[in-house]
């Protein structure tokens, strides 16, 4: 069994070894029943005793209890093209919608798959869950949590938006803002969240350096994915980081996608973070380039403690992405070794440039939700990418 806690220098998560993928009769409007037989939770819900209808009527129930706290439970969320949206653009761009999925964003991915191991273990619903978050995280977290009726401490930081504030609050979660104390070294939202889980708290986290076990919900993205460019191809596909749990665990989604023959190829996947704020893009550079994806994975893990150093002063219009430290840096590493993408900086004019764009295509996504585009610009301006190649994007959080 998958113990939470024990893979920070791994981020990465193996496919059951009896994964099916669904066939057509299989069909489901929430990713969780449909893909249900590559989900860890339901292997260990099998492995007690469980039926294939337990199972099924386990995510129903929580899916429903969701939709009475956010208006609707998970779904397979939309997919899109722009063709020739932008002379800063290749003349194909194919995005994914998250926006409008749970808590209007990707990160309820992740913790729904936490929260279906936490029921098929039984675990104690008076037991305290905590997160260190400062928006979609925190409202993802404090959403399902709601909805289960398990209490939640939610560490925030000075500057987090008032509006988030306000929100958490309507979830009735339990706030801690987190100044920095004299002296205190690191983020102090994370040191504060480190002390709950040392007091028993249980780590209800977007991060595999935290809990292993949140890329096994948020993988669904990555299958989702597959099943539209798998007659649609794509070239490239960007994915904004900060923790880095959402760009590692939608790559294997793919990769086991292609295991599985959806695919014929995976898009050479490539990381995105802004100017201001570039931990991983300076770690990915400290690392041999021509040499093959093994080596470099090998080199990363062994000179982790020297390459992945807190970044001074994160600041940029993508707030959502501000993670001094890529906390699941060593994932990144795999997905793009194993793809062959490419770690790529965005400015601050094309983080603001591609948010308008995103939002004039009637998409209603923040600036971190859209900075996977602003990537693309980036790369488009390096000549990375040329007007022929076909690429997608992943929009991730709504505008608040």
């Amino acid at each position: 069994m998958l113990e939470p806690t024990n893979a920070s220098s791994q981020s990465w998560l193996p496919t059951p070894p009896r994964a099916t993928w669904p066939t057509p009769e299989e069909s489901a409007s929430t990713p969780y029943i449909k893909w249900r037989k590559f989900l860890w939770s339901w292997h260990y819900a099998i492995d007690k005793g469980w039926t294939d209808e337990d199972y099924v009527s386990l995510v129903t129930e929580i899916d429903k209890a969701i939709a009475t706290i956010d208006g609707s439970g998970f779904r397979i969320t939309p997919t899109g093209t722009w063709i020739d949206a932008s002379d800063m653009l290749p003349n194909f761009c194919l995005w994914k919608d998250e926006t409008n999925n749970v808590a209007g964003s990707h990160k309820a991915r992740h913790l729904m798959g936490v929260l279906l191991h936490l029921a098929v273990n039984a675990t104690r619903t008076d037991q305290r869950l905590a997160i260190s978050s400062c928006g979609n995280a925190a409202i993802g977290a404090a959403t399902v949590a709601r909805a289960v009726n398990r209490p939640i401490d939610v560490y925030i930081p000075t500057w987090a938006s008032p509006n988030i504030v306000n929100q958490l609050e309507n979830l009735d979660a339990t706030i801690h803002v987190c100044d920095r104390k004299p002296g205190e070294l690191g983020d102090p939202c994370m040191n504060q969240f480190q002390e709950a889980i040392n007091k028993g708290s249980l780590p209800f986290t977007v991060q595999a350096s935290e809990n292993i076990l949140a890329l096994d919900g948020g993988r669904t993205l990555g299958w989702e994915l597959a099943e539209v460019i798998s007659s649609n191809a794509i070239d490239h596909l960007f994915i904004q980081v900060g923790g880095g749990a959402l760009l590692t665990s939608c790559t294997i989604g793919l990769l086991e996608a292609k295991e599985f023959g959806i695919l014929k190829t995976v898009p050479k996947v490539c990381a995105v973070q802004a100017e201001g704020c570039a931990p991983f893009d300076k770690a990915w550079k400290g690392l041999p380039q021509e040499v093959a994806a093994q080596e470099k994975i090998d080199y990363a893990i062994s000179n982790a403690a020297t390459l992945m150093s807190p970044w001074e002063k994160p600041e940029s219009l993508a707030t959502g992405i501000l993670d001094d430290v890529t906390y699941d840096w060593i994932g990144i590493v795999k997905a793009l070794a194993y793809t062959g993408g490419e770690s790529i900086v965005a400015s601050e004019k094309e983080i603001s440039i591609a948010y308008d764009l995103v939002n004039l295509q009637g998409i209603n996504a923040e600036p971190t939700g859209s900075a996977g585009l602003a990537g693309v610009m980036s790369a488009m301006k390096s000549g990375y990418l040329q007007h022929s190649d076909r690429v997608g994007v992943l929009l991730t959080g709504v505008l608040r």
